[in-house]
């Protein structure tokens, strides 16, 4: 199982901040000098949004860490459970599908060394296509169209394909990167793109500024439908997300967390969750979906267990009551 390195990862020699940090954590003695994030493909908010937070982790420790380009969140809950990449970003379907078994990466394995660490963002499933194509809704889709669903086992490609199943749509599969993906419909490759991932995509964003799109809503029934079928909830996307909107857009999305090797050390964790947590602002300037990066998100948890580190962090930061059954270890 391998992954690309895309960023070189960041180092730090700032004597103070490391100093500072120590007074509060230090016995560092059993601390990774390195570590990595497993994220997803460019052009994608994980890539933006994983190695942005792991830079700052970084910066902040004193520690060599970065985020690498992978396949997703199936990809990384195995990572992350053999210990290939110390953290990584999933969402709650990959998550409980890679518990009982059932990721397509090593079908009966349960990845239950993969723990939850801190809560990032909502993922919405949307739809984008040309304006020039004449797509402004789901039922305009054409028969056998070709549509782009992101890298192969990502949330979009395990969850959308079947949605669009749900509600009759007849396709041609593609995989791909976001960026990819982007080209192959501004070039008329493909006649749509469904993204699932955090809002603004970058590549949705890039199209943008080259291009007139259509950003495509679901219905009500559509909607329901899909949230009867999937385990998603209902979402709106912003008008002020992009520049293509003027009213918000309906939608369906699934939660997102941090994930954490649960055999890393429980000081090491409580500090990279201290980091990420203890500052929004700075991570609102690494990715705007980090608006719901917040404390007491924590409680959008419910399918994978807490690391020891994180789960103290939340109790003893965000009034969190996590119940012991839920932390690795505890059991």
């Amino acid at each position: 199982m391998t992954f690309t390195k895309l960023t070189a990862l960041a180092m730090t020699s700032a004597l103070a901040s490391t100093a500072a940090f120590a007074e509060s954590h230090e016995d560092r003695s059993d601390w990774p000098e390195s570590f990595t994030v497993g994220t997803a493909s460019q052009g994608g908010t994980y890539f933006a949004y994983g190695s942005g937070w792991a830079n700052l982790v970084a910066e902040e420790l004193g520690l060599t860490g970065g985020g690498e380009v992978t396949g997703g969140p199936m990809q990384n809950m195995a990572l992350v459970h053999t210990g290939e990449a110390q953290f990584g970003m999933t969402t709650m379907g990959p998550a409980a599908e890679s518990l009982q078994g059932t990721n397509p990466i090593a079908p009966g394995l349960q990845m239950t060394n993969a723990c939850a660490m801190f809560p990032m963002y909502q993922t919405p499933f949307s739809i984008t296509a040309l304006s020039s194509s004449g797509i402004m809704s789901v039922a305009d889709i054409p028969d056998g169209a070709r549509i782009g669903f992101g890298p192969a086992g990502s949330t979009s490609d395990t969850y959308f394909p079947r949605m669009m199943e749900e509600l009759g749509v007849n396709f041609e599969r593609r995989n791909g990167g976001w960026s990819d993906l982007g080209g192959q419909l501004q070039d008329g490759l493909l006649d749509v793109i469904a993204f699932a991932a955090g809002v603004p995509v970058p590549a949705v964003s890039q199209l943008e500024v080259q291009t007139d799109v259509n950003i495509i809503e679901f219905t009500e029934e559509e909607q329901a439908a899909i949230m009867e079928a999937f385990p998603v909830s209902a979402f709106e996307i912003s008008a002020d997300i992009y520049t293509t909107l003027e009213e918000p857009a309906r939608s369906v999305s699934m939660w997102n967390f941090a994930i954490a090797n649960c055999d890393l050390p429980e000081s090491f964790v409580y500090a990279v969750v201290d980091v990420v947590m203890s500052d929004n602002e700075r991570m609102m300037n690494i990715h705007r979906a980090a608006r719901s990066t917040l404390p007491e998100n924590w409680d959008k948890n419910t399918v994978m267990m807490w690391h020891p580190g994180a789960a103290r962090w939340f109790t003893e930061n965000a009034g969190a009551e996590i119940a012991a059954d839920m932390i690795y270890g505890d059991m």
